[in-house]
């Protein structure tokens, strides 16, 4: 296979511009129109839900955190996270609010994070109706409060931030995805280019005679263009001499 140096490369490239910018420029149009017209947007909501002291134990003038508090709400996060997406949760919310929709949608679309060095449970729900999603993710968090006091007998669980309606799609970027396409687009239209050139045998130059050969051109014969007059009298015969 004949390599090529970065010199030759960039030669390729620069003699295949318009070609690269064409197919580049389809693949962003392309990508525009899937981005457009063939996702179908998603909104998504969170609540932010705390787990606290047991206020059934409190002392409501001087309540305080005990580090058995705190060592048991460490170990109920990874718990009440796997409730929240039980079939108890998820079917009271289907009642309570008396949506269509079905269990194993909503319940593939709830996420629950546990976020980083505290005792706080992010729960998300995505859904096309970003109203439909907001609604969920309140009654969700409810439910699961809920379920906490009826399982456990304690009520440790806080509502910190309610969910609010995201007029904005979370799974729709069309500059990122216009941006992948041009990406893709202009690796495509390298390729092209550089095997096009692989597959040219044709000799264009001096330098591509010396470099094949490895001999030294000594003389070349330039080509030339004939004026019209000189084309049309050898179509019919020839230059006459006197």
């Amino acid at each position: 296979m004949e390599e090529l140096d970065l010199k030759e490369l960039l030669q390729i490239f620069w003699e295949k511009k318009i070609q690269i910018i064409l197919i580049t420029a389809i693949f962003i149009a392309v990508g525009m129109i899937y981005s457009l017209g063939f996702i179908t947007p998603k909104y998504e909501s969170k609540t932010k839900l705390l787990l606290a002291t047991n206020s059934s134990e409190a002392n409501v003038e001087n309540e305080t955190i005990t580090t058995t508090d705190v060592t048991l709400n460490s170990k109920l996060v990874s718990t009440y996270s796997e409730l929240v997406k039980s079939n108890k949760v998820i079917r009271s919310v289907i009642s309570n609010l008396a949506i269509s929709e079905e269990e194993e949608n909503i319940r593939k679309n709830v996420s629950v994070n546990a976020v980083s060095d505290t005792e706080v449970i992010e729960i998300k729900v995505k859904n096309e109706d970003p109203v439909i999603a907001a609604k969920i993710t309140n009654e969700i968090a409810k439910v699961f409060i809920e379920n906490v006091k009826e399982y456990y007998g304690i009520e440790n669980v806080r509502i910190v931030d309610e969910a609010e309606v995201d007029e904005k799609p979370c799974n729709i970027n069309h500059t990122k995805n216009m941006l992948i396409a041009a990406i893709i687009g202009l690796i495509l239209a390298s390729m092209y280019a550089i095997i096009i050139n692989m597959l040219d045998t044709t000799v264009k130059s001096v330098e591509e005679i010396e470099k094949i050969t490895g001999v030294t051109v000594l003389v070349s014969i330039p080509t030339y263009e004939t004026l019209p007059e000189e084309r049309n009298k050898k179509s019919k015969g020839g230059v006459k001499r006197k």
